[in-house]
């Protein structure tokens, strides 16, 4: 599943080809998302212009002149800048964006688990409403993430991955900022003093910033805006690397399952 600087890296690729343009057609072949599409809104969207791209949590928002729509990748969702106009929709190609002078945004979704919604006010939309704080605000820091953690009694990893505690940060990421802190995974969240949560706020932020710089994870489905792969992962210390030696104390990596994610850590290095 595409995360944070998936996501990020995507809207940065696009943001460039559709803001101050106008929505002059949104063309939906499948409108059997998530959420279906409905059918009144390609209208009440064209020649709109776009005010801007952003991203909240792993919800891309294109602001429109009235309302916005919001978009999410699901699990192998992808947008594409096409070069071609001509170019033929494949089998998973369910939406085209098209703007003034010619580009082209098509969303690709073999899954059908992403979505589309335009909607009067993001902000007050349900989706957006439970979110937590974004991982790279100053919101979100060692203070808050203790005192937010002291009513959970399960493990670390689990509430990394509750967006309602804090958004974007993923199973991926979660791995490697666990490991650069040295936390282990099942530790019971509201056992973790404030220090540690400070640093464990500060490797978050670090390998997230490190993760967008680089084009975000090469995942099998992940393909930016740009047609590339992300390549962070060949930064990877623990994610993926099961049995493979600790790039600290050089023992063999293991994994378990939480919250039916693949978990890697270093049982020495990790307390």
């Amino acid at each position: 599943m595409p995360e944070l600087p998936e996501v990020e890296t995507t809207c940065r690729g696009i943001a460039p080809h559709v803001e101050g343009k106008r929505l002059e057609r949104w063309t939906v072949r499948e409108p059997r998302l998530r959420w279906p599409i409905d059918p009144a809104w390609p209208e009440q969207v064209a020649g709109q212009r776009v005010e801007a791209l952003t991203r909240r949590s792993k919800y891309m928002i294109l602001h429109l002149e009235q309302g916005q729509i919001i978009a999410h990748l699901g699990m192998s969702g992808q947008f594409r800048v096409l070069p071609d106009l001509q170019a033929r929709p494949e089998k998973h190609d369910h939406s085209d964006w098209l703007f003034e002078g010619g580009t082209l945004i098509r969303y690709r979704d073999p899954r059908r688990f992403g979505a589309m919604l335009y909607v009067p006010d993001w902000t007050t939309h349900p989706l957006i409403t439970v979110l937590g704080p974004e991982p790279l605000s100053e919101s979100f820091n060692g203070d808050y993430l203790h005192q937010a953690l002291q009513s959970r009694r399960g493990p670390i990893k689990s509430a990394l991955m509750d967006a309602s505690l804090v958004v974007g940060v993923g199973n991926i990421y979660a791995n490697e900022a666990l490991f650069e802190t040295g936390i282990h995974p099942r530790r019971a969240a509201n056992r973790i003093s404030r220090v540690r949560c400070e640093r464990l706020v500060t490797h978050i932020k670090d390998v997230l910033t490190r993760a967008i710089a680089q084009g975000g994870t090469t995942l099998r489905d992940y393909v930016s805006a740009t047609g590339e792969s992300g390549y962070f992962s060949i930064d990877l210390k623990v994610y993926g690397r099961r049995g493979q030696p600790c790039l600290s104390c050089g023992r063999p990596l293991k994994e378990i399952r939480l919250s039916g994610r693949s978990t890697v850590y270093c049982a020495h290095c990790q307390r």
